[in-house]
């Protein structure tokens, strides 16, 4: 195998070569060196090239939350094809948790409770308004993160609400910012293939983060990947955020989502490990506008989120106790990690590990004692979950997994 030098990197594919002249630069990557960057063999040269851009974003530091996943119910109008979470009311695992129960969920230590779920028909819009006030009343100094596009184009339609006023109604009882979740891959092909033309499409869905952002609510984004999707359209996908982010600025995360590969098949495997890490790599390379770049751990799992943050990744996501979606396609993961265990993940990949909230406010920069200490402490590895939320009696109460 030949390699080619060019400034600090080997390339085995040379094609790259003009690619890196441009990330150097601070140049935009086109649509095309987008393309070339997925359909290339040089993996160590992309993890390198994207690495670079993190490390002018933001150093050696690697972000992460002490969070929880609420999903208030999975009863949904909707059938996407890809989904394993949604339910009919009538189906055996549906649930729809109370106010109480969404509450009992949260604990004084969390500073941010991520809050996304079904469509569901009958829940009136002063439900949603209620149990966001009632966490903000329980929990004064918790950043909610609560309801995705699509959620939010829903309300509008079901309750005859313009976008603007569901967001200043959600905002005044208490939320702080929006998920990424939703986009899925914008791409009518795939919407059409994958049953879920009845969201909110690109057009609406960017639409409405920039009506967020405008009122000064940030938000992530996210992408869908590992299923029947082609690269060209996870670069569109890419290249619409993008732009996007150009008009309006608000977005603070890009999250690839991992096609989770249960009872619906539309793959045989999930994506491979070197997929993760490329889709991470390109988005950092691709998304030079965004801040930061996660690897969800939960989709991906740890031992890839820690190499993932020598692939561009600056964000590991948190402690997501409770997470219900994921698992119920039966997500590899652990339920839920430890502040220990990410603290570990980011000193093993030799980064430096930041605590935050969810609108980036570092809340604690660990000292190089404190990651020895957490480091050289007993470690058991946790077993995966293979837990599935489906199961249990229909809308009888909130089913329980164990953390």
């Amino acid at each position: 195998m030949s390699f080619t030098e060019a400034n600090g990197i080997a390339f085995t594919d040379a094609t790259l070569i003009p690619i890196w002249d441009k990330v150097r630069a601070g140049e935009r990557l086109s649509s095309a060196d987008g393309v070339a960057l997925f359909e290339s063999d040089d993996f160590t040269a992309l993890g390198r090239m994207a690495a670079h851009v993190k490390e002018q974003k933001s150093g050696n530091k690697v972000f992460f939350v002490i969070n929880a996943h609420v999903n208030p119910t999975n009863v949904c109008v909707l059938n996407c094809k890809f989904c394993d979470y949604v339910s009919d009311r009538n189906d055996a695992g549906a649930w729809e948790m109370s106010t109480e129960e969404i509450l009992a969920h949260i604990t004084s230590e969390m500073t941010e409770v991520h809050i996304v779920g079904g469509h569901h028909p009958d829940w009136p819009f002063e439900h949603h308004e209620g149990y966001i006030r009632a966490i903000r009343e329980t929990h004064p100094d918790i950043k909610i993160k609560a309801f995705t596009a699509a959620e939010i184009d829903f309300f509008g339609k079901r309750w005859k609400l313009s976008v603007d006023e569901v967001l200043e109604r959600l905002v005044a009882a208490g939320l702080n910012s929006m998920p990424g979740g939703g986009a899925e891959i914008f791409s009518k092909r795939v919407a059409k293939e994958l049953r879920y033309t009845g969201k909110a499409q690109a057009e609406r869905w960017l639409e409405i983060h920039g009506k967020a952002h405008a009122m000064g609510i940030p938000s992530n984004a996210t992408m869908l990947y590992g299923h029947i999707e082609t690269y060209a359209e996870r670069v569109e996908h890419l290249r619409l955020l993008r732009e996007q982010q150009d008009k309006s600025g608000g977005f603070l995360a890009f999250i690839p989502l991992e096609y989770q590969v249960s009872e619906e098949r539309l793959v045989q495997r999930h994506a491979s490990a070197l997929d993760d890490l490329k889709t991470i790599a390109v988005s950092r390379l691709m998304l030079d506008n965004f801040p930061h770049i996660k690897a969800y751990w939960i989709m991906i799992q740890e031992d890839t989120a820690g190499i993932a943050l020598g692939f561009g990744a600056d964000d590991v996501d948190g402690t997501i106790s409770r997470e219900r979606i994921a698992h119920a396609a039966d997500a590899r993961s652990p339920v839920g990690v430890t502040r220990k265990r990410l603290v570990r993940v980011i000193h093993d990949a030799g980064r430096i590990p930041v605590e935050r909230d969810a609108l980036y406010n570092e809340i604690h920069v660990y000292s190089d004692t404190e990651t020895v200490d957490l480091a050289a402490d007993d470690y058991e590895p946790v077993k995966r979950s293979r837990v599935s939320p489906r199961a249990g009696a229909p809308l009888a109460r909130n089913v329980e997994e164990t953390a």
